[in-house]
């Protein structure tokens, strides 16, 4: 007995010593000091040996007991502190540091941001993404899209010309610029790069073009003499109004939430015929023109529904203009559409008043970081 005794007591202190994590010290305890392990089962049966072996017995396996607790607790003692040091090592914190994160140093601009979430949705859609020159010739800004000279839509556009003549000597051939005021200007709207694009290949085309654009026009909450406007162009056989109204509507899901619907209105643009105005459901009200106790929405004005951009099937006299690079005035059809980025941060953002985007002031653009 006193030999199985200290076996258990040999075997149980190399397994202990072994042992390394306190999940396998646990199971070791249990099977050495358990309430079921054979060392208990001696302890409890030294009552029925011989009175002259008892003695014997219960000192052996008393002591065989008390070693094996205490290498126990020397090894449990051991693996804790080897895995607090592990922790410290990988959780160690660089005193240099300050200790508070420092604020990045900058951010995207909201109309920044607002024209890379529209050019990824369009993106998404297949279309690829323009750019054009901000100073622009009078044919493609407008006579190429069907704003002849003396046109009643030219009169809220026709503004900022730039003058090649009093540019420095030499200067005028090297940037190839015509003579005389009013052939160039800058640009009105980014709708000249869609004859620019269509010059550049036949169709299938579909492209949108992002940019800055200039317009003569009075400062006030709502209007500003340079903001920046998305294009759009898509050329295809059998194209329809149906096609245009379904990316639409796609676009101010994406923009405005799923739940979203659009309509088309008729309106009047030079470029395009027939010409439509894009509206979609107040995200406000959800589209019943009233909020909470019944007061009207300020924001889509009572009706449900807020103008968001103009669009059209492309007018036959615009593809005249580039009849020789394969768009056929008889045949071909497409759509275009226009929507300002200003406008549609401030309705997504509900931003009251376009000058915020262009004073500078910290704590506005501080909450769009």
């Amino acid at each position: 007995m006193i030999e199985r005794i200290e076996t258990l007591q040999n075997e149980g202190g190399a397994a202990i010593a072994a042992a390394l994590d306190p999940a396998a010290l646990e199971e070791l305890r249990v099977a050495y000091l358990g309430r079921k392990s054979e060392l208990t089962t001696i302890l409890r049966g030294i009552a029925e040996l011989p009175p002259e072996e008892r003695g014997a017995v219960g000192a052996v396996a008393n002591h065989a007991r008390q070693e094996l607790e205490g290498l126990l607790a020397t090894r449990a003692a051991e693996l804790e502190a080897a895995e607090l040091e592990a922790r410290l090592a990988e959780d160690a914190v660089d005193l240099t540091l300050p200790g508070t994160p420092p604020v990045a140093i900058g951010h995207l601009h909201l109309v920044s941001a607002t024209r890379r979430e529209i050019e990824d949705i369009f993106v998404g859609l297949g279309y690829r993404v323009l750019e054009g020159p901000e100073v622009e010739h009078d044919l493609y800004n407008f006579t190429a899209l069907n704003h002849p000279p003396g046109h009643p839509a030219r009169l809220v556009q026709d503004s900022f010309y730039v003058d090649p003549t009093t540019l420095p000597e030499g200067a005028l051939n090297e940037r190839r610029l015509p003579p005389g005021p009013r052939d160039v200007l800058f640009r009105t709207h980014t709708s000249p790069m869609q004859v620019r694009a269509m010059e550049a290949g036949p169709p299938p085309i579909f492209v949108i073009v992002p940019g800055t654009v200039f317009r003569r026009d009075t400062i006030d909450a709502t209007h500003l003499p340079m903001f920046h406007q998305v294009e759009g162009l898509a050329v295809a056989d059998g194209i329809s109004m149906a096609d245009l109204a379904g990316t639409l509507q796609e676009v101010a899901r994406a923009l405005f939430g799923p739940e979203r619907e659009t309509r088309l209105k008729p309106d009047f643009f030079p470029f395009t015929e027939p010409s439509v105005q894009v509206d979609v459901s107040c995200f406000a009200c959800q589209g019943s023109g009233s909020l909470s106790g019944g007061r009207r929405d300020p924001l889509c004005k009572g009706t449900g529904w807020i103008e968001i951009l103009g669009a059209g099937m492309v007018d036959p006299n615009v593809f005249e203009f580039v009849a020789g690079y394969g768009y056929d005035p008889a045949r071909t059809q497409g759509f275009a559409f226009g929507m300002g980025i200003e406008r549609i941060a401030m309705l997504r953002h509900r931003i009251p008043d376009l000058r915020l985007f262009f004073e500078n002031d910290v704590r506005f653009l501080e909450q769009w970081r």
